[in-house]
């Protein structure tokens, strides 16, 4: 069912924070050659890995292309026999940006026009992160179906939106709190007709918070997204952030980390609360090799992938699946080490579960909370999680 803009339906709606239970994880399956290095080979073992991790704590759904699901070899036998395998087309696999924001509603209400589910799902409008002159691929209309056909399969209410927003580019704590940032959010290349202000009130409605925290920039060299959030900053549980950090002050990416921890320093939440920040080392810096950049077949409609390119890593897109935390490691011992220990101390209540070669994701332009979509549990069903408890 589709529920047009405006629609008195949505009040009461809210995006749930990623602690809160799921009912199931949903991924793509990586194919396309110009943005996934020897046909997607790399790229589809790490996808494995993850979806096998989260299904060690809850359902997933692994949605694959009609050449991808009928190669018996490919996604259906590299995946565990609980995960479920279903066909779908798509432009590429990066469901937190072209899945649906799935919201819940606490209390239920029935009677004509109105919708009785209490989860539904936001189907924002998408254009490859910047359009034809700016985006990472010049035909996404495959994508602009994919929210669409999981909210069709799942049976969920669909809210249709004309605004061009990814979901990596908000972040909400599930009390009335969201983080993005200016630089994706306001960039010409999403919305160049809306205002800040505008913007926010398009958060507020469909999201159902409050109050919305702007940072300046995301991470540097993430080029792709122009700064998602989930790069740069995530929620650990209200009141408490990570944010991707380096020491270095010669590095590009201190001066984004000191003014966002500048902003946060001075803000408080929906709620009133002073932040508390938790600063996560980026590794490295990483570069794409000779070799990496040799594995991408040219002359598709993707944005090249250059040897010497630095690679947008960083510790804080990991993901938060019910009573786990599922965190990328990239081969740099000290850093990789040191997240773990971060990750564990800020989610006591939770398993960390690694991800080794989640390079390879990065190296199509992305990490594991992009490729990633979570589905809220219902909850007149399950009762809602406080803070990151399991």
């Amino acid at each position: 069912m589709d529920i047009t803009e405006g629609s008195p339906d949505l009040h009461g709606f809210r995006m749930p924070a990623e602690w809160e239970p799921h009912s199931q994880t949903w991924l793509g399956w990586p194919e396309r050659p110009d943005n996934w290095r020897h046909h997607g080979v790399y790229g589809q073992s790490a996808f494995a890995k993850v979806a096998s991790a989260i299904s060690k704590f809850e359902p997933v759904t692994v949605c694959a292309s009609p050449s991808q699901f009928l190669q018996w070899v490919n996604a259906r036998k590299q995946l565990p026999p609980d995960v479920r395998v279903v066909e779908m087309s798509m432009n590429d696999c990066w469901f937190r940006d072209t899945g649906p924001t799935f919201v819940v509603r606490e209390e239920g209400k029935s009677g004509p026009g109105t919708i009785e589910q209490n989860v539904a799902g936001i189907d924002w409008n998408f254009n490859s992160w910047g359009g034809i002159d700016d985006g990472c691929y010049i035909d996404w209309s495959l994508d602009l179906l994919v929210a669409r056909k999981i909210l069709s399969m799942e049976r969920v209410p669909r809210f249709p939106k004309s605004i061009i927003l990814e979901g990596g580019s908000i972040h909400v704590d599930g009390e009335g709190t969201c983080l993005t940032t200016e630089e994706c959010l306001l960039n010409k290349n999403r919305n160049p007709n809306l205002t800040k202000e505008q913007i926010e009130d398009v958060l507020k409605a469909y999201l159902g918070v409050t109050k919305i925290i702007w940072l300046p920039y995301g991470l540097y060299s993430d080029d792709d997204t122009n700064g998602h959030i989930d790069n740069m900053c995530c929620f650990v549980k209200p009141g408490v952030v990570l944010l991707s950090w380096i020491d270095d002050e010669s590095d590009p990416q201190h001066g984004r980390a000191v003014e966002a921890l500048t902003v946060l320093s001075n803000s408080t939440d929906a709620n009133g609360r002073k932040f508390e920040v938790i600063k996560l080392h980026v590794p490295g810096p990483l570069y794409m090799t000779d070799e990496e950049a040799a594995g991408f077949v040219p002359g598709g409609d993707a944005k090249p992938r250059l040897p010497n390119t630095r690679l947008a890593a960083t510790y804080v897109n990991f993901y938060i699946c019910n009573g786990g935390i599922i965190a990328p490691q990239f081969g740099d011992p000290k850093r990789d080490e040191e997240a773990v220990r971060v990750l564990s101390r800020a989610f006591p209540d939770r398993n960390v579960v690694t991800i080794e070669g989640a390079r390879e994701i990065v190296l199509g332009g992305g990490n594991i909370h992009c490729i990633t979509q979570q589905q809220p549990a219902d909850p007149m069903f399950m009762p809602l999680q406080n803070g990151n408890g399991v």
